[in-house]
This record gives C-alpha cells, sequence and structure tokens, in this order.
C-alpha cells in the first residue's frame, strides 16, 4: 500500500492513499482535538462539536439536508471523538469523491451551531450518556482510565458530565473551534478506489480540489494539551458500584508512549495473554474455570503514556476468584517465568497481523490509520513497516518488556458492578 503527501500552504496536510482494486473511497478529517485538551468548565465540548457539524451549514441550513445529500449517494457518513483526535469522515462510491469533499468541508468550516439545534442536541447527548451508563462493558475502559490519570482530562469520560453539557452554548463552541481547529492541527486522508480518465479524479486532481476546499481555512497557534504525570507507588483499586448481573473488571499496568519501540512486543505479549480464544486468559479464566463469557486484552497508547489493560465480566459470587487468576498470569510476566515458546510467540504475531490485515480491507480504516500516525505520531509507515516491526518482536523482546512493565507500582484495577469490598481486592493486587 502507497501513499502521498501534501502539505498545503496553511499547513493542513493532505495523504492520498490508492487503492485501486476498491470501488469506495473514504474522506477523512482528523482534527487535534479531543476531550484531553478540556477544562472543567467545558468537559465534553469535544463530542458535543461533532454532533453539531452534522446539523446545519450556511450552504446546507439543516442535518436533513445534509443527511439527504449523503443517503442520495448511497454513501455512510459519521465522526468519532477520542482522548486527542476528533475525526468526521464520509465514504461512498469512488465517483462520488467530489461530493465528499465538498460536503465534509462545509461541515467543519461553516457549521450554524443554532442554538436552537443546540439545545435539543444536549437530549440526544444525554441520553447518549446514559446508554453508556448502561453498557458497563464498555464504561469499564472509562472508569480504568480514570483510575489512571484521576481527576484529569485524560481521566475525564469523553461525553463529558450532564451539568457541563447542559450549560454549553454557541460561545463556548467557538471559542474551543478557535483554540483547536487551525488547518495546520488537521489532516484529511482520501483513501480508496481513485477515478482514472482525463475527466476523472487521480492524485493530482485531488491535492487540487482539497486546496479550493480547504485553502482558504486559517492557520493559528493552538493551545496544548496538559501532560500527563504519572507518580504511582502501589496497587491502585477503583470502584464503580452499580447493580448488574455481572461484573466487569479492568485489570491493567502502566507502559509507554505511543512513540516507543516498546509497544510492538507489548502489543505481542497483549495477544499473548489476551488475545483471542486461545491465549492463556482465555483457557484460565473461560475455558479451564467458567469465571467470564468475554476475557481480553489489550495494548493502547497515547501520546505521553500507554497502558496494556485486560478486561474480563466475571460472575459476581466468583469475582475474587477472577482476578486473582489474571493476576496470577501478570505475575509470571513480573517474575520472568512467562515460558514463551516459539509456536505461542509465532501464533501471537500471526494473530496481530491478520487482524490488522482485515481490518485495513476498509478504505475507512485505511485512513484513519495513516491520518492517526500523522497527528500522534507525527510520522508516517505503510501497513507493510508495522506488519515487520511486529515480525521483529522476539521471545527475549516479550520477556523483557513483561518484566520491566508488569511491576506493582503500575498495577490498577478497576471494577463495575454490585460489590463494595475494595480491601479484598486490593490483597489480591500482588505480583
Amino acid at each position: 500500500m502507497t501513499h502521498s503527501r501534501t502539505v498545503l500552504p496553511n499547513g493542513l496536510r493532505l495523504i492520498t492513499v490508492p487503492m485501486p482494486s476498491f470501488e469506495s473511497a473514504t474522506v477523512l478529517v482528523m482534527v487535534g482535538a479531543g476531550s484531553r485538551y478540556e477544562t472543567k468548565k467545558n468537559s465534553g465540548i469535544s463530542h458535543f462539536l461533532e454532533h453539531m457539524a452534522f446539523k446545519g451549514t450556511k450552504k446546507r441550513p439543516s442535518a436533513m439536508h445534509i443527511s439527504s445529500l449523503i443517503d442520495g449517494i448511497g454513501g455512510e457518513f459519521n465522526a468519532f471523538t477520542g482522548k486527542e483526535t476528533t475525526g468526521y469522515y464520509i465514504k461512498a462510491a469512488k465517483n462520488n469523491i467530489e461530493i465528499c469533499m465538498d460536503v465534509i468541508s462545509d461541515m467543519i468550516q461553516n457549521m450554524l451551531l443554532d442554538e436552537k439545534e443546540i439545545e435539543k442536541e444536549k437530549g440526544v447527548i444525554l441520553e447518549e450518556i446514559n446508554l453508556y451508563e448502561d453498557m458497563p462493558m464498555r464504561k469499564i475502559g472509562d472508569v480504568y482510565e480514570r483510575l489512571l490519570y484521576g481527576d484529569s482530562p485524560m481521566g475525564w469520560d469523553i461525553a463529558g458530565e450532564k451539568d457541563i453539557i447542559r450549560s454549553i452554548k454557541k460561545a463556548d463552541f467557538v471559542k474551543y473551534m478557535k483554540s483547536l481547529y487551525s488547518a495546520d492541527n488537521m489532516t484529511i486522508v482520501v483513501a480508496g478506489g481513485l477515478p482514472a480518465g482525463r475527466q476523472g479524479i487521480d492524485e493530482k486532481d485531488i491535492q487540487d480540489r482539497i486546496l479550493t476546499y480547504f485553502g482558504s481555512m486559517e492557520k493559528f497557534g493552538v493551545m496544548k494539551a496538559p501532560t500527563v504525570k504519572e507518580a504511582q507507588k502501589k496497587p491502585a483499586v477503583l470502584i464503580k458500584h452499580k447493580v448488574t448481573e455481572q461484573i466487569h473488571i479492568a485489570i491493567g499496568v502502566r507502559t509507554v508512549p505511543i512513540d516507543s519501540q516498546e509497544k510492538y512486543p507489548l502489543s505481542v505479549l497483549s495477544s499473548i495473554l489476551g488475545g483471542g480464544m486461545s491465549s492463556r486468559l482465555f483457557h484460565e479464566v473461560r475455558e479451564k474455570r467458567g469465571l467470564a463469557y468475554y476475557v481480553r486484552s489489550n495494548s493502547d497508547h497515547y501520546k505521553d503514556a500507554g497502558s496494556l489493560v485486560t478486561t474480563a465480566g466475571v460472575d459476581p459470587k466468583r469475582v475474587l476468584e477472577a482476578v486473582e487468576v489474571i493476576v496470577s498470569e501478570f505475575a509470571k510476566a513480573h517474575t520472568d517465568t512467562l515460558k514463551i515458546t516459539g509456536e505461542e510467540l509465532k501464533k501471537a504475531k500471526e494473530y496481530l497481523k491478520g487482524h490488522m490485515v482485515l481490518e485495513l480491507e476498509d478504505s475507512r480504516a485505511v485512513s484513519s490509520y495513516y491520518a492517526h500516525q500523522e497527528l500522534i505520531e507525527d510520522t508516517l509507515h505503510d501497513p507493510s513497516d508495522t506488519l515487520k516491526a511486529i515480525d521483529a518482536v522476539t521471545v527475549d523482546g516479550v520477556r523483557k518488556v513483561a518484566k520491566k512493565y508488569f511491576v506493582n507500582e503500575g498495577l490498577n484495577l478497576a471494577l463495575i458492578g454490585n460489590f463494595k469490598d475494595g480491601q479484598k481486592l486490593e490483597k489480591l493486587l500482588k505480583l
């Protein structure tokens, strides 16, 4: 997979990824703006603004105008907000790239931010928050990051707090955009099939058209997010009490930022522990003891922090046993007794590579892959480079990061469910 990169005069970065066999294409605009840039007074505004982009522009004054146009070309459009980025995309047949560029540029640059629509959308956001509260399988990740990063933007829920959402006005959105939505804090990725022919769109045409639609955007200095300060000295527990039929837990350790090369052996270690139905924790927790329906591990990374975490939904009557089993597997990493075989290493690497290849068969996933690198990592690697980096991981490399990061000082346990005895949990958190 090849790509080309161009920087417009206003600093906006364009990445084009031709995928000749595709009949569809995705236009993605990603902004270096997310919940870690928020304050107590506007917590949740990044996600709220993402919603407002679909509520009308000067050219298309209602949500129906925008959705009807995209539906009319058989396309799909959506957006997403994270701690560090916000993305807006439209995916459609490759012959409709021009329409996609037009609409998405209009949405980002010409939001109406009508006060009546803002008030209506508050109800939507509040119900979305309620939805997540009723999905502990998803919510456990938020509770875990609250434990890791505390009462800071990195520890707050992306959706925000209800009282703050209710108080947000148009002026708050305008102020926020003027602090982060600078042309040079954005990247645009066009990935997928590119119509060929004299009247079609090739890579040079795309550059020219992006310049037409986005070239007038202003460039200005953007705000900086507070850096993560990690000073943990002993294992920690955070319980969110909720009456549920199942208790959800997240147990993990602090690791490395996204620009560290150690992320590759950590990803392989995560795969060994909880990547798939043949992983160690799936076997020990579910197959051998019947303690959980799901159990999985992930290696996650931000600009200045990271974590390897295992999540599971367990029997409330056996939650202590489940924690004990997971911690015992972590302890093997701590004591350097993992005993990883060459075959297990190969399986873990193939699991990671296979899932990556499958995911990148979608032009939307490809666009996100390149945009995230451009904004967060300040570098661009083709997927083949990532696959090679995974292939290069050795047993010694996995053992090294395991012993280095699976330590008591970085061990954390978050829990959602009908359980209150944190002291019992704390006693189990020893590697």
